[in-house]
């Protein structure tokens, strides 16, 4: 195994730059692996501690259920409480994204519970936000569209649901 080199505190401001520009190259093992290394140095970071759960969330549709988790346990870790309301609905959202895309019996209904889940953080966050500041509501309709264009994306017979309780 390696021991891995530590970065220069003076560096973290152009690893984050950099973080966030592996993202937008769709290089999200990058960005995950600089955000470490800023934790690493200041656990805290809270650019970091974004970029990184983003990063992991792009990662979804390749490993779901490692980085699902790993993104979860980063939002008690955001400072502020709009914020960890917001990004846990963006969670749900992508995992809805991705679990929908693998398609499979029954897939429509699950991603369907799973943008329920983000929609419902996205009006929490709604509420908690700040002036000026709708993106809470973007997100809101996106998954709104998302559910309208995409009719396999339903909540699945309340029958089927009752059979499951009992």
């Amino acid at each position: 195994m390696y021991d891995l080199k530590p970065i220069h505190k003076e560096s973290i401001e152009k690893s984050l730059e950099k973080a966030h520009r592996y993202r937008l190259l769709n290089e999200p093992s990058h960005a995950e692996s600089i955000c470490l290394d800023v934790l690493t140095i200041e656990p805290e970071n809270q650019q970091a501690i974004n970029i990184l759960l983003l990063a992991l969330t792009d990662q979804f549709d390749r490993r779901l259920s490692a980085r699902y988790k790993q993104a979860i346990a980063l939002l008690p870790r955001l400072e502020d409480s709009y914020r960890r309301v917001y990004y846990d609905g963006l969670i749900c959202e992508r995992r809805a994204t991705a679990l929908y895309r693998r398609g499979g019996p029954g897939s429509g209904h699950v991603a369907y519970e799973w943008y329920r889940r983000a929609m419902d953080h996205y009006e929490k966050a709604e509420a908690q936000s700040p002036e000026g500041n709708d993106d809470a509501i973007l997100r809101w309709n996106t998954c709104a569209r998302i559910v309208m264009r995409n009719p396999e994306i339903e909540a699945e017979p309340q029958v089927f649901r009752t059979e499951l309780l009992e």
